[in-house]
C-alpha cells in the first residue's frame, strides 16, 4: 500500500509498504479521507519529539473498516468510522477526573501510533480501549467526519471558555480553526462573533464561508479600537487566540469586557513560548484566563454529532481535496494560505 512516511524535517517521502495486519484486539479500516493540519505542517518542517522515524504521519481520519480482531466486538467490515487522534489512557488521576484531554499518559496516532496518510490503518488497542473509534453518522460524508478531530479540539476549548448564549466572541485567526470556532460559538447561541487576522487575503476566504458578524483586519485596523466600538466600548465577553501569536495572545486581555474570558488555543513556538501579561487588567477587571490543549473521545463523538444535525457544517469548509501523491502539495496550499481545509483522499 501507499504511505507517506516522515524521516527527517523536510523529509517526508511517499512509499509503498506491506498492508498492515491487525491483531485480536484490533480493527483495520481502509483510510478514506485524512485531513491536514498546520500541525502537520510543522511536522514536516520540524519533526516532533514524539515521533520515531520513519513514522506515518496524519491524524484527522476517517474510513471504513475492513477487517476485525477476533477479540474485537461490535465492529463489522463496512462500518463507517471516524478514529480520535489524542489517545488517552483511561487511568491516570486526570482521566479519572473526566479530563482526559489533557491526560498524563496521552499517546496519538500519527505519532506514536502509525497515522492516517496512508491507504490502510490498524486502529490500535488503546484506541478501541477508551472508546475512540467512533460511528460516522448517516448522511455525513468521510470527508466531513475527518474534520470531527479538530473540531472536537474546538468544542473542548470553547466548553473550558464558557461560551454561551448572548455573548460577545472575538476569535483571532482565520485558519480552519478560527472558522470552526465562529461555527461552534454560534451554534452556543453566542450573539455576536468578530473574525479577525492579519492577512486580507485569508480574512476574506474564511469570512465568505462562515459569514461572522463583524470582520477586522489587522493589518490595516486598530483591533482594540475596532472591538470597542462593537460593542459600545464594553470589549468582548469572550477572546480566542485560535493563532500561534503571543502579540494576539496579549491582545487578548485588551479586548475583554469586564469578567471576561480569553482562551489561548494556539500554542506558541518552543523557542518563543513567553508573553507579557498586564496582571492588573486580569485583577481589576476580574479576567478569566484559560489554556486549550486537545479533546477526548467524548469531544469527538459530540463533533460528529454537531456536524450530523447541521448546528455545525464543515464540507463547505474543505477547499481543496487530494490524492495521497499529492501530499506535499497539499502542504505547500496549507503554508501560503490559500485554503481553509486541505483533505487528503487516499
Amino acid at each position: 500500500m501507499k504511505v507517506a512516511r516522515f524521516y527527517a524535517p523536510g523529509d517526508v517521502r511517499l512509499e509503498e509498504v506491506p498492508e498492515p495486519v491487525p491483531g485480536p484486539d484490533e480493527v483495520k479500516i481502509r483510510v478514506r479521507n485524512c485531513s491536514t493540519c498546520g500541525t502537520d505542517l510543522k511536522i514536516y518542517r520540524n519533526g516532533h519529539p514524539n515521533m520515531t522515524p520513519p513514522a506515518i504521519m496524519g491524524h484527522e481520519i476517517a474510513g471504513e473498516v475492513v477487517e476485525v480482531g477476533t477479540e474485537v466486538s461490535g465492529w463489522s467490515p463496512g462500518d463507517r468510522v471516524q478514529v480520535i487522534a489524542a489517545v488517552p489512557c483511561g487511568e491516570c488521576r486526570q482521566c479519572l477526573r473526566d479530563r482526559r484531554e489533557i491526560c498524563e499518559n496521552q499517546t496519538s496516532v500519527g505519532y506514536q501510533y502509525a497515522g492516517g496518510f496512508a491507504e490502510y490503518l490498524v486502529v490500535p488497542r488503546e484506541v478501541l480501549k477508551v472508546g475512540g473509534l467512533n460511528r460516522i453518522p448517516d448522511g455525513v460524508g468521510f470527508d466531513e467526519a475527518s474534520v470531527a478531530e479538530p473540531l472536537a479540539c474546538v468544542i473542548n476549548g470553547q466548553r473550558l471558555a464558557g461560551v454561551g448564549e448572548g455573548d460577545v466572541v472575538v476569535v483571532i485567526g482565520a485558519g480552519p480553526i478560527g472558522c470552526l470556532h465562529v461555527r461552534v460559538a454560534r451554534a452556543a447561541g453566542a450573539a455576536t462573533v468578530v473574525l479577525v487576522d492579519l492577512s486580507p487575503a485569508r480574512l476574506k476566504l474564511s469570512a465568505d464561508r462562515v459569514a461572522p458578524d463583524a470582520v477586522i483586519d489587522a493589518s490595516s485596523q486598530d483591533v482594540v479600537e475596532e472591538v470597542l466600538a462593537l460593542t459600545g466600548g464594553q470589549g468582548a465577553d469572550v477572546v480566542i487566540t485560535a493563532a500561534a501569536s503571543g502579540a494576539a495572545q496579549e491582545q487578548a486581555l485588551r479586548l475583554a469586557a469586564r469578567g471576561g474570558r480569553i482562551s489561548f488555543f494556539g500554542g506558541l513556538p518552543k523557542d518563543r513560548p513567553t508573553i507579557t501579561v498586564d496582571s492588573n487588567l486580569v485583577h481589576y477587571r476580574e479576567l478569566t484566563l484559560v489554556g486549550a490543549n486537545g479533546s477526548s473521545p467524548e469531544d469527538n463523538r459530540t463533533a460528529l454529532r454537531l456536524i450530523a444535525s447541521g448546528e455545525v457544517p464543515v464540507a463547505d469548509l474543505i477547499t481543496h481535496r487530494l490524492p495521497l501523491d499529492r501530499l506535499l502539495e497539499g502542504f505547500d496550499i496549507v503554508a501560503d494560505g490559500t485554503a481553509i481545509k486541505v483533505t487528503i483522499e487516499p
